[in-house]
């Protein structure tokens, strides 16, 4: 029996892997070791480990690593306490192959310590671009990894450029869209209920993060993204910010200028979250949920700022800079029937069909585990 090693460190990566998890389960020639850490063990951003067992996972190990302070300080010793950490469960675990999601610190620090250890690698959302420092991460995480699964042309084409060998390029897909296709998600009717909004209203949906090289504008650009709101007064739901350096000034004040139209969470389990996706008019923020699910459910999104720069995205996205007349200028054209038509004659610029977790089950399941695969080499 062939055994997965995964983790999830954020609500985001937990999207990755929830479908492929699943799949694993059923199947009597593999099994996984599941280990969670970050923001998923933080009461403060809402303990959202509570969903992974409620979906009734095994959590092989749970790595603390967060230092408080949320500076750029704290999250480079965040990630070291975790790597020193990682080591560790990865002895004891010993997977076959190493699984990783995304673009986040801790992923590239499983990505080292598993490489040295000679662990297979494979890498589910390689090849992208995202516009700091994650995606720096992303790209060191490629050079670390055995196996890419793309979830498009343009992020194959972009591994094959950089050196990568064309044998461990599988073009799969975007797994956390396969949930989106099978509708497995709060219907409205839920939403409106648990959330408390009206759905014959307008609403908007916020998500936005702070930006690793511009940590330090974070509160002045979450001013602008929340004052150009303010002038809607729509029924908002708030969604806050990653554990980011400078994430915490910005959890204070929003709270502390909450309006009456206003909903707040610290998390929302994943299928609250694309429900939501589901009935809102529009997305604003700087979320990736923005540039691959949104697109699924025909939902304009209003992208700020820096952090998803140059990163594939439809016709659905307006991105903007972070200034409030540019942002509010963008939401009004966002809510217009006509742009709404544009959304929805546009193509989805990440593969979803609703068995791209299959196809990555069945890459890790089949593929060799031997020299060819783990002594790398590089094309250039």
């Amino acid at each position: 029996m062939r055994c997965i090693g995964l983790i999830t460190g954020s609500r985001g990566e937990y999207g990755y892997i929830r479908p492929i998890l699943r799949l694993i389960e059923k199947d009597p020639d593999l099994d996984y070791r599941l280990v969670v850490t970050n923001m998923h063990l933080l009461p403060s951003f809402g303990l959202s480990v509570r969903e992974i067992e409620e979906d009734g996972f095994a959590i092989s190990d749970r790595i603390y690593m967060a230092l408080d302070g949320y500076t750029p300080a704290t999250m480079t010793k965040s990630l070291a306490g975790f790597l020193w950490s990682f080591v560790d469960v990865l002895s004891r675990l010993s997977p076959d192959i190493l699984l990783l999601a995304g673009d986040r610190g801790e992923q590239l620090m499983a990505a080292i310590a598993a490489a040295h250890m000679n662990i297979p690698i494979a890498h589910i959302q390689a090849g992208e671009v995202s516009g700091h420092i994650d995606g720096q991460s992303r790209h060191a995480i490629a050079r670390f990894s055995h196996i890419h699964f793309a979830s498009n042309e343009d992020a194959a084409q972009r591994l094959i450029k950089s050196g990568e060998q064309g044998f461990r390029i599988h073009k799969t897909g975007a797994p956390q869209l396969d949930e989106l296709v099978r509708g497995s998600y709060d219907p409205p009717e839920l939403i409106e209920k648990e959330i408390g909004i009206d759905l014959a209203s307008p609403m908007i949906l916020m998500v936005q993060h702070p930006t690793s090289e511009e940590y330090d504008k974070s509160l002045e650009q979450i001013q602008e993204t929340y004052n150009a709101i303010l002038g809607f007064e729509y029924q908002t739901v708030i969604v806050f910010p990653n554990n980011d350096a400078y994430n915490e000034t910005i959890r204070l004040w929003i709270e502390a200028n909450k309006r009456p139209f206003i909903k707040i969470f610290r998390n929302l389990p994943r299928g609250r979250y694309l429900g939501l996706m589901n009935v809102a008019d529009v997305l604003v923020g700087n979320s990736s949920s923005g540039l691959i699910e949104a697109p699924t459910f025909n939902l304009p999104v209003v992208n700020i700022g820096e952090r998803q720069r140059g990163r594939a995205h439809g016709a659905n996205v307006i991105n903007v800079p972070a200034e409030r007349e540019r942002i509010r200028e963008a939401i009004e054209r966002a809510l217009k029937p006509e742009f709404l038509t544009l959304v929805r004659e546009s193509r989805h610029p990440y593969m979803g069909d609703g068995k791209v977790s299959e196809r990555i089950v069945r890459v890790l399941k089949e593929i060799p585990i031997d020299d060819k695969l783990i002594k790398k080499g590089l094309t250039y």
